[in-house]
């Protein structure tokens, strides 16, 4: 179980928060807190594995706690979830080292994909052992497929359309292949980060060149939905 620590002032977004967690398995909100002091101070005493955390706080808030837990080596992981989206922010957040920067508002869906990667990330570093660069590259880029890995089919493809990114192929080919039970375009785009209409653009190409499958899945109201595999 990791145990989690939310640190959030707004009552409404926190139990949001607290739900969009507990719904992925093997995380479990320890406490609750309002802001940065409560915060800190709940990291002295419960030691979570993970603090998930805003910025705009009263009190102190999140970019001076984020700096207390640093400066005082408090060995936890923390991702902010935050409306703050200036880049000097931004910057000065993934220099403290943060696992990762959600912005609101945000879906389940990103939030859910954050929390799988992270639960992978703790399994991967539990434990004193020397680790390989597959390893590594897992551990710190997900989605990131390696120059020297096994799978290069999509490097030694023929000029790719107009418009289309080869590292962005790469990313939706990497996460189709990772999802056990194949995923839909808003799950693509959730997870890497783009707008569903560019995942959709890439899984349709990546189905017509026959690296993907897709199936449709026909609901009992609105849209049928594109399931891709592999």
């Amino acid at each position: 179980m990791i145990n989690v620590l939310l640190v959030e002032d707004d009552p409404m977004v926190r139990e949001v928060n607290r739900q969009f967690i507990e719904r992925v398995e093997d995380f479990k909100v320890i406490a609750m807190c309002s802001n940065g002091v409560d915060g800190y101070n709940k990291i002295v005493e419960l030691k979570p594995d993970l603090v998930i955390m805003d910025i705009f706080m009263p009190e102190q808030d999140g970019l001076i706690t984020l700096r207390k837990i640093r400066t005082d080596n408090f060995p936890v992981d923390v991702i902010t979830v935050t409306a703050a989206n200036d880049m000097q922010t931004i910057q000065q957040i993934l220099h403290l080292g943060v696992y990762d920067y959600i912005m609101k508002p945000f879906t389940f869906e990103r939030m859910q994909q954050t929390l799988l990667n992270y639960k992978n990330f703790k399994r991967l570093t539990t434990g004193a052992h020397d680790v390989t660069q597959k390893e590594l590259d897992e551990m710190i880029h997900p989605y990131r497929d390696v120059e020297d890995t096994n799978d290069n089919e999509l490097n030694m493809m023929m000029e790719l359309p107009k418009g289309f990114n080869r590292s962005t192929l790469n990313k939706v080919l990497k996460f189709i292949k990772d999802s056990k039970e194949g995923a839909s375009a808003d799950d693509v785009a959730a997870a890497i980060g783009v707008a569903r209409v560019t995942a959709r653009r890439y899984l349709d190409f990546l189905e017509k060149q026959n690296f993907i499958k897709v199936d449709v899945h026909y609901g009992g109201v609105g849209r049928p939905i594109n399931h891709y595999f592999v």
